[in-house]
């Protein structure tokens, strides 16, 4: 079984509510005709720079390739046992891009590391 997170770009003061909004949607097969946001771009080549998400023989951290790209979001189901160093990695390339996190299985949403307020 994987472990799935995913990362969205969603507009500045978005919530964790829209970020479930935006996850139902891709469920349901809707997915807006937009051109891509660049921090998703930027966000897919960086992560698959370091760990490639097309089979070439190396061993990767992901148990489906390719990783699902759409215009706001990027969806990676992990191998349960890949390093913790992806998922660290995972979490700087989101703060770094200002994309949302969204843990697929128990349904949190952490915000960019940059943005969280103190607490």
């Amino acid at each position: 079984m994987s472990f799935d997170l995913s990362v969205w770009a969603l507009p500045d003061g978005a919530t964790p509510e829209d970020v479930r909004a935006a996850v139902q949607q891709c469920r349901n097969g809707r997915h807006g005709e937009r051109q891509p946001d660049p921090r998703v771009v930027a966000f897919y080549r960086a992560i698959t720079a370091s760990y490639p998400d097309r089979p070439n023989g190396s061993r990767t951290p992901w148990a489906v390739m390719p990783l699902h790209a759409a215009a706001d979001h990027v969806e990676m189901n992990l191998d349960p046992g890949c390093p913790d160093q992806v998922l660290l990695d995972i979490e700087r390339l989101a703060g770094q891009y200002r994309l949302m996190l969204f843990d697929a299985q128990d349904g949190s949403v952490y915000p960019p590391p940059a943005v969280r307020l103190p607490g």
